[in-house]
């Protein structure tokens, strides 16, 4: 069953979102996760959302969700990723 993760961003320093951005598909490459959406927010249509940036990731089980999220490759990036933005992250299994 797909996985998806999807990161409500707010961004703090647009120079290292811009580099944590450029480096964040490698981690992606060995648990076949596809960027499906990198997206700055263009009108809340209802509600209130407090974030500029969104981006959704697939993946083709929660097991590469968790694999790719507590991988080194990944880890690595987490300083830079908090002193980019504040982020979100949150995992939902597709029906």
């Amino acid at each position: 069953m797909a996985a998806y993760v999807i990161g409500n961003i707010t961004v703090k320093d647009p120079e290292k979102w811009a580099e944590y951005r450029s480096l964040v598909p490698e981690t992606l490459v060995p648990w076949s996760g596809e960027l499906v959406l990198r997206g700055t927010r263009a009108k809340v249509l209802s509600g209130q959302y407090r974030h500029t940036d969104t981006v959704v990731i697939r993946f083709p089980d929660s097991d590469s969700v968790a694999n790719w999220h507590n991988s080194p490759a990944y880890q690595a990036l987490v300083p830079l990723r908090t002193q980019a933005a504040d982020v979100d992250l949150v995992t939902f299994e597709a029906d």
